[in-house]
């Protein structure tokens, strides 16, 4: 396949293949990004593509995955560092579990960080809160369920890494 060929039988997918890659990544960098990419592996294939019967459709399944795949990378990559943030923040105060989940509560965005201290702390009640954060009760009620999620989430994956840290040293003696 030649380059007037490749323009023809597969460049011509670029815009469908883009809106389809922004759709599943959002963000429009990352998907121009990845249809470039694919159309770079195309263009290496060129001399494989005949071998397709249906070559849009083996173009919106390259996309798809080159698309999935990268969700998956920044995925695998944000939960290393909230690991190495647990695990900084473990070292750095061993046996500080209250100053830990104050940190905890600090790193929460603002209304679910309001909403946790004054019912948690302050004791306030829903009505209350909402009164003084000029928010819907029903709203209060979600922020503070998911500021306790995260919190909750991060304990664990802080008392898991402990607990692992505990037995592999245990282990080793």
């Amino acid at each position: 396949m030649n380059q007037e060929q490749f323009k023809n039988t597969v460049f011509v997918h670029k815009d469908k293949l883009f809106r389809f890659a922004k759709r599943i990544l959002v963000d429009e960098e990352e998907a121009f990004d990845a249809v470039q990419n694919v159309m770079m592996k195309l263009w290496q294939w060129k001399d494989r593509l005949h071998q397709y019967s249906n070559l849009e459709a083996f173009c919106m399944q390259s996309v798809k995955n080159e698309a999935l795949n990268r969700i998956k990378r920044d995925k695998v990559r944000s939960d290393f560092a909230e690991r190495q943030q647990i695990i900084g923040m473990t070292e750095s105060r061993v046996g500080n579990t209250k100053e830990i989940i104050l940190e905890m509560v600090n790193s929460l965005p603002e209304k679910q960080r309001l909403v946790m201290h004054l019912r948690d702390v302050e004791d306030y009640d829903i009505a209350e809160i909402a009164e003084v954060l000029d928010m819907g009760e029903s709203a209060v009620r979600v922020n503070l369920m998911r500021a306790r999620q995260r919190v909750r989430e991060q304990l664990t994956k802080l008392f898991d890494y402990e607990s692992a840290r505990i037995y592999s040293s245990r282990k080793g003696t």
